[in-house]
């Protein structure tokens, strides 16, 4: 586990699991949303393909996502690992609802300086909304992609409870 991917649908715990792993196994962290979300009004990263390709050329990183089309093949061609938090629905709406309502509540202030309000839950973009309509989708795209051929190796870890996910942590 040098080149690990966190995946899984928004509010599984990925970022929680990745910086987790970081500390524990010494590896460099790099947030997905972070690196995509460059400034004020969502504004997306022009050179998230480049930023992406550099840290990931590096022999030892650990990310948090599946990737954004623009990066997600590279990502999957780069990782050694997989750490697949594959949670039902029913966990994973309760943590994204609260997560969204604290920053929405306390104006806490993410990716590129960016804050959730009241009027962005009744976007299809709202991580709420997100999470319901792509859980299905993400399911399908990381089963097929855990199934894919390749060139080199790739360990699977995945994980249907959190509890099983806490065990394995400690574990480690």
């Amino acid at each position: 586990m040098e080149r690990i991917l966190v995946v899984g649908v928004t509010g599984a715990g990925k970022s929680t699991l990745a910086r987790a792993l970081s500390r524990r196994l010494d590896l460099p962290y790099h947030e997905m949303d972070a690196l995509h979300f460059s400034g004020p009004g969502w504004a997306v990263n022009s050179r998230l393909a480049e930023d992406v390709s550099r840290l990931t050329a590096g022999p030892r990183w650990i990310v948090d996502s599946l990737g954004s089309p623009d990066v997600r093949d590279l990502l999957w061609e780069r990782a050694d690992t997989v750490i697949w938090l594959d949670y039902r629905r029913r966990v994973v709406m309760p943590r994204v609802l609260r997560r969204s309502l604290r920053r929405t509540v306390t104006r806490e202030a993410v990716y590129g300086g960016n804050r959730e309000t009241w009027r962005d839950w009744l976007s299809r973009e709202h991580p709420a909304w997100w999470a319901w309509s792509q859980h299905g989708p993400r399911h399908q795209e990381i089963a097929r992609r855990v199934r894919a051929p390749r060139p080199a190796p790739l360990d699977t870890l995945r994980f249907d409870r959190p509890a099983a996910t806490e065990a394995w942590l400690s574990s480690l």
